[in-house]
């Protein structure tokens, strides 16, 4: 018993050192950057149990003089070192996210992005933190004999639970494709004229998964990917970039078309707005009040 107690302060004794001394380095580093010092704060407690139990565990298990204490010793040391460890592992990610977060600030103004991502990261955290929980509880469950089928099943639900989230996902997998197939037909481009909806306005953004339309009125229009794989909408701007401009005014029956037709040739070379390609002016109505359209 007494080499057993002497293997087991040697061992916390060694766990305490090399704890102090990884601190140490990482309170040196945070002089210069800031990431140690959120790194010692979230990973200082869960590391020093670690790194303790697993010393501790290799000190009893070389130095047992009882062969009869050896299995329930070796169970209780595998849960405790199956805790710990995930818990080291659900803080490094968190201080993982955290780090990517802190680069994106939502106390600004222009925090649009900043917000997508944020929300994104977190989400991703949390299901980062569940899995590791339920790993670790099926890992600790499968430690004691006479119940292993328990913890096979719950590895087997986090299975399950990956393939019922794959079948709840072949919508978004499905904008996925349509936004690859966007991005490599060329249907659309980013600033492209289109009309969808019933609405006129320019292609703001493009993802894998969905495209922001910028409304004429400054509302912004957000369509899944597979909307424009399988809806019909115009562009006009698919093949090039000028547009066709027109504007239509409700007239007197008096008035002569001739007479607006130069007026619309002055008005259009005293601009450098008009490209030269079109100027059109027609009557496309004559019931009741004429209605002349003109086109540039």
């Amino acid at each position: 018993m007494l080499t057993l107690a002497v293997a087991v302060l040697v061992a916390v004794f060694v766990a305490v050192i090399v704890t102090a001394v990884s601190a140490l380095v990482l309170r040196s580093i945070a002089k210069r950057k800031t990431w140690p010092r959120r790194l010692l704060k979230r990973a200082r407690i869960p590391f020093r149990i670690t790194l303790t139990v697993t010393l501790v565990w290799v000190a009893v298990e070389s130095t047992l003089p009882d062969e009869s204490w050896r299995e329930g010793v070796t169970l209780a040391f595998r849960v405790v070192f199956i805790a710990a460890f995930a818990w080291l592992l659900a803080q490094v990610a968190t201080f993982l996210v955290d780090s990517g977060l802190g680069r994106y600030r939502t106390d600004v103004p222009d925090n649009r992005v900043a917000r997508r991502l944020r929300t994104q990261v977190l989400i991703l955290r949390r299901l980062v933190v569940v899995v590791i929980v339920i790993l670790a509880a099926g890992a600790i469950l499968l430690s004691f004999p006479g119940i292993e089928a328990v913890g096979t099943s719950v590895l087997a639900s986090a299975g399950l639970l990956s393939i019922v989230a794959g079948l709840a996902a072949q919508s978004s997998l499905a904008n996925v494709f349509a936004g690859m197939q966007l991005a490599f037909s060329d249907a659309i481009r980013v600033d492209d004229v289109v009309v969808v909806e019933g609405e006129w306005g320019r292609i703001e953004e493009i993802t894998l998964t969905y495209v922001v339309v910028h409304i004429w009125d400054d509302r912004r229009m957000v369509l899944p990917s597979t909307w424009f794989t399988s809806t019909p909408f115009q562009n006009w701007t698919r093949r090039n970039s000028e547009l066709l401009g027109a504007v239509e005014f409700d007239v007197d029956w008096r008035v002569s078309p001739d007479a607006m037709r130069e007026e619309l040739a002055r008005v259009l070379d005293a601009t450098e707005l008009w490209d030269r390609r079109t100027s059109v002016l027609q009557v496309t109505d004559a019931v009741g009040a004429s209605s002349v359209s003109g086109s540039w």
